[in-house]
């Protein structure tokens, strides 16, 4: 890390996912309820994605004030210093509020739309993935790197779908064509979680249509400095309209089924 800014925003990230995950994990309500929907009525907010956003914008923002900010529960701020933080405070809601354990923080530090630092708290494992640009993904304090390819036929993809129906539709009519032609098909409710996955060797690709930039920056980061490939359409870096994330052999592979499919549109 020759930026000397690195290492403190990778501290504080690490410190602000230690914080809300601990929050998140210890204070989760018996009686945990739906605060508000988003997208639609089964898109749901809990207070606790509420009140981590809070303690995590609160947190950078004393250490940090000239920072911009974007939240997944309305944290914006444009900032001064070149830096914007890209939070999701609660990845995976829906597992949380079901008590399912695949949930976590993600948070990353940008500078010119360039990731340079990703954390991501995955509170009920124990386990913080991160990365720095051009310093590698570790999962604490081992280094992390992407599962060698196999062919597609023995490779395990995860995915995920939308909560409006129209969309979800056509996601399960991609699945559909996909699954004969790999492994198997895994499917956590949590973005961050699935690229990491990828980062650990655990995966072998993930892709989904629909992301926001809270959802894949600290993840996309991750799993590219463990090796792994990671864009949209070809040619196009990861976005809302397709994330792909997979080991070099999968990558250009699954990369073309998801075109010819049109896995990036409704």
């Amino acid at each position: 890390m020759t930026d000397p800014l690195l290492p403190e925003l990778l501290d504080l990230a690490l410190e602000a996912g230690r914080r809300a995950g601990a929050l998140l994990r210890d204070g989760r309500p018996d009686d945990l309820a739906v605060a508000r929907t988003k997208s639609s009525a089964i898109d749901v907010v809990t207070e606790m994605d509420i009140a981590a956003e809070k303690l995590i914008t609160g947190f950078l923002a004393e250490h940090r004030p000239q920072d911009g900010m974007l939240g997944e529960e309305g944290a914006s701020s444009a900032g001064t210093s070149g830096i914007r933080w890209i939070v999701d405070p609660l990845d995976g809601t829906v597992n949380y509020l079901y008590g399912l354990p695949t949930w976590a923080v993600s948070i990353a530090a940008e500078r010119d739309g360039e990731t340079l630092v990703g954390v991501v708290e995955v509170p009920l494992r124990g386990e913080t993935f991160h990365a720095v640009l051009g310093g590698g993904a570790w999962l604490g304090d081992r280094r992390l790197a992407v599962r060698p390819s196999p062919p597609l036929d023995e490779a395990l993809v995860a995915t995920g779908f939308a909560y409006v129906q129209t969309r979800r539709a056509h996601q399960a009519d991609v699945v559909q064509r996909l699954i004969p032609r790999v492994r198997d098909i895994r499917r956590s409710g949590s973005a961050a979680v699935d690229l990491c996955d990828v980062a650990a060797g655990r995966l072998d690709a993930y892709y989904e249509r629909g992301l926001h930039p809270w959802d894949l920056a600290a993840g996309t980061l991750i799993a590219r400095e463990s090796g792994a490939l990671t864009g949209g359409r070809p040619g196009d870096p990861a976005s809302g309209e397709l994330t792909l994330a997979a080991s070099e052999g999968v990558f250009g592979v699954l990369q073309g089924f998801l075109e010819e499919w049109g896995a990036w549109h409704d």
